[in-house]
This record gives C-alpha cells, sequence and structure tokens, in this order.
C-alpha cells in the first residue's frame, strides 16, 4: 500500500518491522523498490530474501528483471535471467521476455533486443513489441520502430498508445507527413489520442490539470509562479529541450508549448497549497516529458522541497536538483 502510493521509506519501515515475512512479502518490497527508482536496492532485497531461506518464484524474477531494467543493470540482468533457469529450474514466461527485451532497448541495445525476440520460443507478445517499440522513440530507431508498431496494429489495432508512439517517432524526426498519415489513421477508425493529465491531492480534494490549462481557481497565481520559475531557471542556464515538442510549429512556440505541461501546472499549485515540508505527490496518466523531468530537479533544488511525481513507468523522487530514477527511465 505505502509503495504504491508513494512512500516507499513508509514500506520499507513496515517491512522491517513485520514478525514474519513470506513470499508475497519480499516480492512486494522488490516490487516497489524499482518502481521508485531504486533498482539496486531492490536486488539487495532478493539477496536478503535468499539468506533468509527463501526460494524466488516466478513472479520473484519479473520483480528482480524489471528492476535491472528500470536501472539500467544489463549484466545483472542476463545473470538473473540464466540463474532462473539454472539454479531454479524457472521456465521463463512471457513477462521474464518482455522484461528482458525493455532491458535491451532502455539500454539502446535495439537489435540485441530485436534478434532476443526471434530465437525465444513464444511468439512475441504485444508487451514485448510495446517495449521495442518504446525504446524506439526514446533511441530514435524510426525503421525498427516502425516495424513494431506494424506487428502491435495486428495484436491490439484499437490501443492509441501504438499510433501515439509511431507518430512521435516520425515527429521527432521531422516526418510530418508520415505523422499526419498516422493521425489520419486514428481518425478514420475513430480514435483519439488520450490527453496528457496530471492531479495532485489537498485538502482530500483532487485537482487536476491539462496542459495551458487556466480552468483552476488558482490559475493566475500558478501561471505566475511558473513564470517565475522559468525565469530562474534561464538565468541559471537551463535551455528548454523543444526536442520534446513533436509539433510543426516555430521554436519560440515550442518553447511557450513547454513551460505549462500539466505536470508543472500542478507543481505550481502543490507549491501554493501545501505547506513547507510535505512533499508535493503528483500523478500523471502518460509518461512525463524529458523537458519537465529536468525542470522539476532544477525547481526541488531552488524551493526545498521533495517532490514525487507517478507517470505510467514508475515514481520519481525529486531532491537537491536529482532525481530517484538517476535521469534513466
Amino acid at each position: 500500500m505505502y509503495g504504491k502510493s508513494g512512500s516507499i521509506d513508509d514500506a520499507c519501515q513496515v517491512f522491517d518491522n513485520m514478525p514474519q515475512r513470506n513470499i508475497v512479502s519480499w516480492n512486494a518490497m522488490i516490487a516497489g523498490c524499482s518502481q521508485h527508482g531504486h533498482g539496486k536496492k531492490a536486488l539487495q532485497f532478493f539477496e536478503r530474501m535468499q539468506s533468509d531461506g527463501l526460494k524466488p518464484n516466478y513472479i520473484t524474477f519479473v520483480c528482480v528483471l524489471s528492476a535491472c531494467s528500470h536501472a539500467g543493470l544489463v549484466e545483472k540482468g542476463r545473470f538473473y535471467f540464466d540463474s532462473m533457469v539454472e539454479d531454479y529450474g524457472i521456465t521463463p514466461g512471457a513477462e521474464h521476455y518482455a522484461c528482458i527485451v525493455d532491458l535491451l532497448g532502455r539500454a539502446g541495445l535495439l537489435g540485441e533486443a530485436e534478434e532476443f525476440m526471434k530465437i525465444i520460443p513464444l511468439k512475441p507478445t504485444a508487451s514485448m513489441w510495446g517495449a521495442l517499440l518504446g525504446a524506439c522513440r526514446v533511441h530514435g530507431n524510426m525503421e525498427l520502430g516502425r516495424q513494431a508498431a506494424e506487428c502491435l496494429f495486428q495484436l491490439d489495432p484499437q490501443d492509441s498508445g501504438t499510433h501515439v508512439l509511431l507518430s512521435n517517432i516520425y515527429a521527432a524526426a521531422n516526418r510530418w507527413d508520415d505523422v499526419e498519415k498516422v493521425r489520419s489513421m486514428m481518425k478514420d477508425i475513430g480514435m483519439k489520442k488520450e490527453p496528457g493529465c496530471s492531479w495532485i491531492g489537498v485538502k482530500n480534494k483532487v485537482h487536476s490539470f491539462h496542459a495551458n490549462d487556466k480552468a483552476h481557481p488558482l490559475t493566475k497565481e500558478i501561471y505566475a509562479l511558473l513564470d517565475k520559475l522559468s525565469g530562474q531557471m534561464k538565468e541559471a542556464g537551463h535551455v528548454s529541450d523543444i526536442n520534446f515538442v513533436l509539433l510543426d510549429v516555430e521554436e519560440q512556440q515550442k518553447e511557450d508549448f513547454l513551460c505549462y505541461h500539466s505536470e508543472k501546472l500542478a507543481l505550481a499549485f502543490g507549491l501554493l497549497s501545501i505547506p513547507p515540508g510535505i512533499p508535493i505527490r503528483i500523478m500523471k496518466n502518460l509518461r512525463m516529458c524529458g523537458n519537465c523531468h529536468t525542470s522539476i530537479k532544477f525547481i526541488s533544488s531552488t524551493v526545498g522541497r521533495e517532490v514525487v511525481v507517478r507517470d505510467t513507468n514508475r515514481f520519481h523522487h525529486f531532491r537537491d536538483n536529482t532525481c530517484s530514477c538517476g535521469d534513466y527511465w
């Protein structure tokens, strides 16, 4: 419960105070550490579990391999995958294979990830192709990304996320005609892109924000605070990364788009509404954009606050201009 709500330290404390621990509690801690960007700590829990005499199961290795993937521990991931088979006699399932594809893809080993999918004894699943597509978006491999998207269209044609990722890959490569083709395809089948949304709880009330949102009663104060923080970032030499704006517009417009993303609006509201000393916890329905990630690191240091953002991939704990993910997510 604590881990899923963003309080991994409280989860660790409850775990350490348990009179008895079973495989479920160990797996929960390994998974929780992984989701919070503490990959090495997750592996320490795995080693502790074995020292306590518990034998890891199918789920344990899904958690362990996921931890390796999110922390960029490629060689560790390879080792534990082999150990699962050779030392524990566990037959890899689709989840384990997907973790390895994700592990290799995140590390930029796209060719190896593709070859791995060709040699496994299972037919690649949507999760595997999705991991490869996401990696192609991050590392800018348009051709392989197109292949992964085509396979996903066949496996799950109603998943708007596939169309959006492919469109983003084309946009990053300035292939605007191809972007328009993907958008037309979505329109023809009645599919809409899920808009980015961030929300934050304050005094038992949930406040939600969209990019460039001006519906909140404190809009004037929120925008004024963001403009102030943006000025401070520029003075400190921070330059907005307009590569994260996947629209065919002028550079100045791209910079303007980046200023008021939903997570930034939620953060500004949190700074205005939550007393100092209390972490600001934000949830987002999509993957956090890289420019917002850099900005919130800076803001956490400038205002001296801890900020926790939960996106579709993991929890990000920002403090003193650093993030728990180590800028690898």
